[in-house]
């Protein structure tokens, strides 16, 4: 689902960068044309992303989703985390999980709260303002 929301929010970021009195708005249904995914994925995942501050409905005439804060603001980090719950790579990096068959004798458990943090970080050098734009490929001659 990570992958979907991204995509979700990217296009969110494309109706709704203005800012000001006449900020777009766009629909969950509109959300779900633009990126080919179905409606109800797209409505489980608006509610998602709503419930972790990064989409707010607007009710009322012209109302639809806008993004609750700029895209610059929204990294690819929130948008994960936001749908999938905390990045680890791994369920043992969770120290309330103990449902792994090798964890007593795992020499590599205690790196994974490192190795996820630097996971993290990565992901949240991506702002959702980069995530929306089109990539330019350079010209080769």
């Amino acid at each position: 689902m990570a992958d979907y929301a991204v995509v979700t929010m990217s296009a969110a970021a494309r109706h709704c960068g203005r800012h000001g009195p006449h900020e777009a708005r766009i629909s969950a249904q509109q959300l779900a044309e633009e990126t080919g995914l179905p409606a109800p994925t797209v409505q489980k995942l608006v509610s998602k992303l709503s419930a972790a501050g990064l989409l707010k409905a607007v009710r009322g005439a012209g109302g639809g989703l806008k993004l609750a804060r700029p895209a610059a603001a929204i990294t690819l980090a929130d948008i994960v985390e936001a749908v999938e719950g905390p990045i680890a790579l791994t369920p043992c990096s969770d120290n309330g999980r103990h449902d792994c068959t090798l964890e007593h004798a795992c020499a590599v458990r205690p790196h994974w709260p490192e190795v996820d943090a630097a996971l993290r970080d990565a992901l949240a050098g991506f702002s959702l303002i980069q995530l929306s734009r089109p990539l330019v490929q350079p010209v080769n001659p």
